[in-house]
C-alpha cells in the first residue's frame, strides 16, 4: 500500500527465534513487504533485516523486566516515520504504545499470549511478573486494534480485558509455510534420527517445545510411563524458564529413562531440516499444552503429515481437528492424573492404528495448504492497519 510504512515491534527475529510468537512475525514480515514497507525493531544482538537494540548497561542484571522497559524506550524513539506501530507480546507492546502516544500513529497490538493467564511466569520473572502483566493491560487497552491469534484467544481477551470495545478485538490466526515444513525423509548422511540412535523399525511419539509450564512436559513424561513398551519418544525441549523446572523436567527424563527403553531428549535448537525430519517420522506428535492461544507446533507436524495429539485448550481446537487432523484430549487442572492417563490411553490408540495416524496426518497437511496460509494472514493484517489508519 503506497504510503504505509509499518514499525514492526518485537523480541524476536531471526536468528533469535525461540518461540511462536517470533516465527508469526517472521513470516508476516517476509508476506507484508510484497504489500507496504516494513521497518523491524527488534532486541538483542545486530543482524541484517532489523534494527536491534539492547538494554541500557546500567541495568544491566537488573530485574528482565525492567531490562526490556528499557529496551522498548529505544524502540519507541526509532519509530518516527511510521505510520502504524505493530507490536507482538508484553516484550514490545510499551515499545509499541509509547511510538503511538509519541507520534500520534495507531498502535495495533498481536496478543499471541496473556500474561494473567501465565501466572506461572512469575517463577522466572519474579516482581517483574507484576511490570509485564501492567505492560500488557496498558498497552492492550489504548491499542487501536488488537489481534488475536484464535477465536479462542479473542475470547480470552475480552474476559481478562473487559473494557476493550469487542469492535476493535480482531482473529487473523497463525500460519505456516507448507513449502518450509513438509513430510520429508531422511537424508543417510545427515539423519538426526540417526545420530540419536532411534530404531525406525519402532514407533516414534515426538514432542517439540520450550521447557516451561505452559507447555505440559511434566504431563508429557508422567504419561509416557504408560506409553506402549514398543513406542520410543523424542524430547526436543530446551530454552528451560528456570533452574528449578530444567532440574524437574531432567529428573523426570532420567526417571522415564530407567523404567523404559528409546527415550531420547534433545537439549539444544534444531535446524529446521532436522526438527522436520523428527515430525515426519514420528507417528504422533503430541502437544500436552496447558495453555496455548493457537499452537503454530501443531501445524509444522500437521504440515509434515503427522497425526497430532493435544490437549483441547486455547485454540489447539481450532487447528486440531478432533477425529480428522488428530485426537483432543481434555485437560482439567484439578484432575492431572486423568488427563495424563487421557493423554497415554490416545496416543496408544494411534500408535496401534498406523492407517489412521496416516489418514489424520494426510488429512493435517491438506488443511495446511488450505487455511494457514501467510500471505493470507499478510493481507487480513494490512486490512486492519487501513483500517485504524481511515
Amino acid at each position: 500500500m503506497p504510503g504505509m510504512r509499518v514499525a514492526m515491534m518485537t523480541r524476536e527475529y531471526p536468528p533469535e527465534v525461540y518461540g511462536g510468537a517470533g516465527v508469526h512475525v517472521t513470516e508476516l514480515v517476509a508476506q507484508l513487504r510484497r504489500l507496504c514497507d516494513v521497518d523491524v525493531h527488534c532486541q538483542g544482538a545486530p543482524r541484517l533485516g532489523a534494527y536491534a537494540y539492547q538494554p541500557d548497561e546500567q541495568l544491566r542484571g537488573a530485574n528482565p523486566a525492567l531490562s526490556t522497559l528499557s529496551t522498548d524506550l529505544l524502540m519507541a524513539n526509532a519509530a518516527a516515520e511510521a505510520t502504524v506501530v505493530h507490536s507482538h507480546t508484553w516484550y514490545a507492546g510499551m515499545a509499541g504504545h509509547l511510538a503511538s502516544l509519541l507520534y500520534d500513529v495507531p498502535h495495533v497490538l498481536t496478543a499471541h499470549s496473556l500474561e494473567p493467564l501465565r501466572p506461572w511466569k512469575a517463577e522466572q520473572l519474579g516482581g517483574g511478573y507484576r511490570i509485564s502483566s501492567w505492560v500488557e493491560q496498558t498497552a492492550a487497552n489504548a491499542a487501536d486494534a488488537v489481534i488475536a491469534v484464535s477465536l479462542g484467544m479473542r475470547g480470552d481477551v475480552l474476559k481478562v480485558y473487559p473494557t476493550l470495545d469487542p469492535d476493535r478485538v480482531h482473529v487473523v490466526r497463525n500460519g505456516i509455510d507448507t513449502a518450509v515444513w513438509y513430510p520429508a525423509q531422511p537424508q543417510p548422511d545427515e539423519s538426526v534420527l540417526a545420530d540419536l540412535g532411534v530404531d525406525r523399525n519402532r514407533p516414534i511419539v515426538a514432542f517439540v517445545g520450550r521447557i516451561t509450564r505452559q507447555k505440559g512436559v511434566a504431563h508429557l513424561l508422567a504419561a509416557a510411563h504408560k506409553f506402549d513398551p514398543d513406542v520410543q519418544l523424542v524430547l526436543c525441549a530446551g530454552a528451560p524458564d528456570t533452574p528449578e523446572i530444567a532440574a524437574e523436567v531432567s529428573a523426570a527424563v532420567a526417571d522415564l529413562a530407567a523404567s523404559r527403553t528409546g527415550v531420547f531428549w534433545v537439549r539444544e535448537m534444531l535446524p529446521i531440516g532436522k526438527i522436520r525430519e523428527i515430525l515426519s517420522a514420528a507417528v504422533v506428535f503430541v502437544c500436552p499444552s496447558v495453555y496455548e492461544p493457537l499452537g503454530i507446533v501443531n501445524l509444522e507436524a500437521m504440515a509434515c503429515g503427522t497425526a497430532v495429539v493435544a490437549s483441547d485448550v486455547g485454540g489447539i481446537p481450532e487447528v486440531v481437528a478432533d477425529g480428522s487432523t488428530g485426537s483432543l484430549v481434555h485437560y482439567d487442572p484439578d484432575d492431572a492424573a486423568g488427563y495424563r492417563s487421557g493423554l497415554a490411553a490416545t496416543v496408544n490408540a494411534l500408535v496401534a492404528d498406523p492407517a489412521r495416524a496416516e489418514r489424520y496426518g494426510r488429512a493435517g497437511r491438506q488443511r495446511c495448504i488450505a487455511e494457514f496460509s501467510w500471505a493470507q494472514i499478510a493481507q487480513q493484517t494490512l486490512e486492519i492497519y487501513q483500517k485504524v489508519c481511515a
